[in-house]
C-alpha cells in the first residue's frame, strides 16, 4: 500500500500557524541578510548596490592598493571626510611609518573617527588603539583570507542547510506541482549553496569567477521565494488560487508549463545546455585542481611548516 502524506491545506490550524510562523520568520531573516550584504559587500567599491566589482574587492581584493585604502574608499567611506581620508591614504602610501603617525595628523583622525568602533572591547575587528594592528592593514589588499573563508564557509553550510531543510520539508507537503518539480525546487537551494561557497574560493583565486557568486545567490533566492509562496498559498488560499469558480481544481501548473516548454522546443534546448554545462563543469574542476596544486597546496604546506 502506497503511503499518501497529508497536504498542506489538510493540516490542522495549529500546524498551519506553526509552519506559517517559521516561514515568516525566515523570510524576514532572509530580507535582513540581503540588507546586511548591501551594507558590507555592497559598499566594497564605495558605491551602494551589489556589483561585480564589489564581489571582486571582497574576495580577490583590490590589488592596486592596500587593505586600509580599499576600506577608506569602500565600506568606511562615510565615516570620515574626504580630507581626512586623503591624509590617511597619503600617510599609507608614504610607508605608514610609526615615526610620522602622530605628526601627519593620522593618529588624531583615527582616535576621533575610528576608535569608537575599533577598540579593545570590539570583537572580530582590528583594535586601532594598538598601532601594530593598524599597520597590518597597510599591506596589499588581497581580499578575504583563506582563514576567514574557511570560517564563513562552514557557518553558511551548516546554518543555511538547516533553514532550507525545514522550508523544503514544509513545501514537500504541497500538491499543486508534480513530484518532479518538487524535487527540483527542494534540491535547487542546496546545489546553489554549494556553488555559492565554491565561487567564493574561486573568486579568491581569480576575479573572473565573481559573476558566479551573484548567479548562485540569485538561484537560492528564486528557490526560496517559490517554495515560500506555494506553501503559504496552499495553506491559506487554496480555494482562491487553485480552484475555479465551479470548485474544480486547475491542472497542475507544472504540467501546463512542461507542455508549453515541449511545444516551443525549450526541453531539447535545456538538454543541449545541460550537456554544455557538464562540459564546462569538467573544465572548471580541472582549473580548480590546477589552482589547488599551484597555490592552495603550497600555501597549506607553508602554514603547517610555520606551526611546526
Amino acid at each position: 500500500m502506497t503511503y499518501q502524506p497529508p497536504h498542506l491545506k489538510d493540516f490542522d490550524k495549529p500546524v498551519k500557524v506553526l509552519f506559517t510562523g517559521y516561514l515568516t520568520a525566515v523570510a524576514f531573516g532572509y530580507f535582513f541578510a540581503l540588507v546586511q550584504i548591501l551594507f558590507t559587500h555592497g559598499m566594497a567599491d564605495g558605491e551602494f548596490g551589489l556589483s561585480i566589482d564589489d564581489i571582486v574587492y571582497s574576495y580577490y581584493g583590490n590589488r592596486s592598493g592596500t587593505v586600509l585604502e580599499t576600506k577608506l574608499n569602500g565600506s568606511m567611506k562615510d565615516n570620515a571626510s574626504d580630507h581626512e581620508r586623503f591624509v590617511i591614504m597619503q600617510w599609507d602610501r608614504e610607508g605608514a611609518k610609526e615615526s610620522t603617525y602622530e605628526s601627519s595628523g593620522v593618529k588624531k583622525i583615527i582616535e576621533n573617527r575610528c576608535e569608537m568602533c575599533h577598540n579593545e572591547n570590539a570583537s572580530g575587528i582590528p583594535d586601532f588603539t594598538e598601532f601594530e594592528q593598524l599597520k597590518e592593514l597597510t599591506v596589499q589588499d588581497e581580499g578575504a583570507t583563506f582563514a576567514s573563508l574557511t570560517r564563513v564557509s562552514h557557518i553558511h553550510l551548516f546554518g543555511i542547510s538547516f533553514i532550507f531543510m525545514f522550508v523544503g520539508l514544509i513545501f514537500s507537503f504541497s500538491e499543486t506541482s508534480t513530484v518532479k518539480y518538487k524535487c527540483i525546487a527542494i534540491g535547487m537551494p542546496y546545489t546553489f549553496l554549494l556553488v555559492d561557497i565554491l565561487s567564493w574560493w574561486l573568486t579568491k583565486l581569480h576575479p573572473s569567477f565573481a559573476w558566479l557568486v551573484i548567479l548562485a545567490g540569485q538561484g537560492m533566492a528564486i528557490a526560496f521565494i517559490f517554495m515560500w509562496a506555494i506553501s503559504i498559498m496552499e495553506m491559506w488560499l487554496f480555494n482562491f488560487a487553485f480552484l475555479n469558480a465551479k470548485g474544480e481544481r486547475y491542472t497542475q501548473w507544472s504540467i501546463l508549463i512542461e507542455s508549453k516548454l515541449k511545444q516551443y522546443g525549450v526541453t531539447e534546448a535545456c538538454k543541449t545546455i545541460s550537456c554544455k554545462a557538464w562540459s564546462l563543469t569538467k573544465h572548471l574542476f580541472r582549473f580548480i585542481l590546477d589552482k589547488w596544486l599551484e597555490i592552495g597546496w603550497p600555501t597549506l604546506k607553508k602554514l603547517f611548516t610555520k606551526s611546526s
